[in-house]
């Protein structure tokens, strides 16, 4: 009997390889994009350090929208972590895609994040 592999499963995979060559340094730490079907969550990672420097998302009490799961969340949250970023002193960092398509909400985040400061 044959197996299917589930769309989770497959994105884990191609996670990984992009993994294997994205690392986030102290200069340059690494902005990971999660989307769930509701909300939008964005870090910005230092993988030497192993912390995270950096977060921002659509299920904060306090976020802009009511919902990450359109393209606006999505703006409004990149927007938002590239501020605390460039607040924190952070301009560069290195894009994460999560092993998500460059498409819809994860191009979104990605250009509002670039809006507001940050070099990728």
């Amino acid at each position: 009997m044959i197996r299917r592999i589930s769309r989770s499963e497959i994105r884990e995979r191609i996670h990984k390889r992009i993994r294997q060559r994205l690392r986030g340094s102290a200069q340059r730490p690494r902005l990971a994009v999660f989307r769930s079907l509701k909300h939008i969550y964005a870090q910005v990672i230092d993988d030497s350090t192993g912390t995270t420097l950096v977060s921002a998302s659509s299920h904060e009490k306090d976020s802009p929208v009511a919902s990450g799961g359109n393209i606006d969340g999505a703006k409004a949250v990149g927007k938002l972590v590239a501020e605390r970023a460039v607040a924190k002193g952070i301009k560069a960092v290195v894009y994460d895609r999560g092993g998500y398509l460059y498409h819809g909400r994860i191009k979104a985040l990605a250009d509002a994040a670039r809006e507001a400061g940050l070099e990728f």
